[in-house]
């Protein structure tokens, strides 16, 4: 079977699929899906967890596909790492969320102040209405699925966008959905940056984008036209952080095991490593024993993916070259003696030491197999460089110290952390998961998603019997002792 089969001819979908989309087809698309979602009300839980179940046996039924398009997309994307990140992370998270629906619908009691009582506050989860979701080409699946999931959970709508540079992928998509959903209800559009951009500027009721800061920061300008509400999952720095006491070949071996997972293409992947400055170089051999262990070869390797484009690695490759230009020590770490090959994209894993703040390795984000070592000479210094640069994603601490482990925790600011390990913080799916500051801004996942993607509506119900008749004028002698046992007076 021919990739173009597997994704485009298996399956007949069972409702019509939409057409390609260009800017002026979305309003309509938009106001489509606005009048069904206002047609169906608030649905039942029974519903919602069909809608559920829809989602994880489309993403089951076509996991192989799934794998392929990717791969095809990629140039080469290990099927191991698609199946783990793009299938199983989000059916275990569509699992976690059907099993706590029913309590996350459920009315939740609030507190009456004693002067309104006795009557009954609560506080109900209600729909917003139709989701915009914009997805990101590194993890195309996931990160388009695990926020629909929030969206179907939370009883709404949504029409996705997913990203121009994983077409394949894209289309595919498409075609999942189109066979899984009414298209009413959630559907697909595709295109380039000029259909992303007049996405963006659509009256959503909320709208996820998943992507650089600097997209970013153009999606939230555009969704202010119309005051859309928004949750900005971004990226950054992000570091890991090696304590003195931990074990340099432990540490090293699970920050490989992140920055090379999808090539280093992974929004939470360690951006840089801080090791105490006595320790560098052997971290450094820790780091390329560790690379000869997981990957012996590279550009042979079907474990290990391809840069996604010409244009990334051309991008990864400037930056070294001006990492070496400004001073750095560049090495190529590789076991296998071969070649970085442009035509299949594969890039050997580096590491860029000495580096400094002036260079592009330190200024953004890599999105690649490339890891700056820097040193420092105490943990106060190491934490005051995290806070010294934009908020990260994710902070990475290595170390047996409580005390030490705590500081790192309290006194650096960071969308998660995992301590002892990298990136496992966004596989609980009982913790919210975003960024803070130029590293993103909402959260979802679990029951964050849940409450993101639903207005939590105060409902106050008064009593038959109730004293808020004082309130009302005219104010008399007993409003004034009232007024002074409030204020101690």
């Amino acid at each position: 079977m021919t990739m173009e089969t597997s994704v485009s001819a298996e399956r007949a979908p069972t409702n019509a699929a939409p057409p390609r989309a260009s800017t002026a087809d979305l309003a309509p698309v938009l106001e489509r899906l606005r009048a069904a979602q206002r047609a169906r009300g608030t649905v039942s839980y029974e519903t919602r967890v069909a809608w559920l179940d829809k989602l994880e046996k489309m993403l089951l039924r076509r996991k192989d596909d799934i794998a392929r398009a990717i791969s095809q997309d990629f140039g080469n994307r290990s099927r191991v790492e698609t199946l783990v990140a793009e299938v199983v992370v989000t059916v275990e998270g569509i699992r976690h969320t059907r099993a706590h629906l029913k309590e996350w619908m459920t009315p939740r009691k609030a507190e009456v102040s004693w002067l309104f009582q006795p009557g009954r506050a609560e506080v109900i989860a209600q729909p917003l209405g139709v989701v915009g979701i914009i997805s990101p080409w590194n993890y195309p699946i996931q990160l388009a699925a695990a926020p629909l999931a929030d969206a179907l959970a939370a009883g709404n709508g949504a029409m996705l966008k997913p990203s121009e540079l994983t077409p394949v992928t894209s289309e595919l998509i498409r075609q999942m959905i189109a066979e899984t959903f009414e298209p009413d209800h959630v559907t697909v559009v595709t295109g380039g940056p000029e259909v992303g951009e007049s996405f963006s500027r659509l009256p959503f009721d909320h709208l996820i984008f998943t992507g650089s800061t600097q997209v970013g920061r153009l999606v939230m300008r555009a969704a202010a036209e119309h005051l859309v509400p928004v949750t900005l999952e971004l990226g950054g720095k992000s570091p890991a952080l090696v304590g003195r006491d931990y074990a340099l070949a432990t540490a090293a071996t699970r920050v490989v095991s992140g920055k090379l997972f999808n090539a280093g293409q992974t929004c939470i992947a360690p951006d840089y490593a801080l090791v105490p400055a006595e320790r560098r170089d052997e971290f450094v051999a820790a780091y390329q024993r560790a690379v000869a262990e997981l990957y012996p070869t590279v550009v042979t390797n079907g474990d290990y993916t391809s840069i996604v484009s010409e244009r990334h690695y051309a991008r990864l490759v400037a930056h070294l070259d001006d990492a070496r230009a400004k001073g750095a020590r560049v090495i190529e770490v590789n076991p296998g003696g071969e070649t970085s090959d442009r035509a299949t994209r594969k890039l050997l894993p580096h590491l860029v030491l000495d580096a400094t703040d002036d260079m592009t390795v330190m200024q953004d984000e890599l999105f690649g197999p490339i890891l700056p070592v820097r040193t420092y000479s105490s943990i106060d210094e190491a934490i005051a460089y995290v806070n010294d640069h934009p908020r990260p994603l994710a902070l990475y601490y290595f170390g047996n110290d409580k005390v030490e482990t705590a500081r790192v925790i309290h006194e650096t600011t960071s969308g998660g952390v995992t301590v002892n390990d990298v990136m496992l913080h966004i596989a609980q799916h009982d913790m919210p998961f975003g960024g803070v500051g130029p590293s993103g801004m909402g959260a979802y996942h679990g029951k964050a998603g849940f409450d993101a993607l639903s207005k939590l509506k105060p409902v106050f119900y008064q009593s038959g019997i109730n004293g808020t008749g004082l309130l009302r004028p005219p104010f008399g002698r007993m409003m004034n002792v009232v007024l002074k046992l409030l204020l101690n007076d």
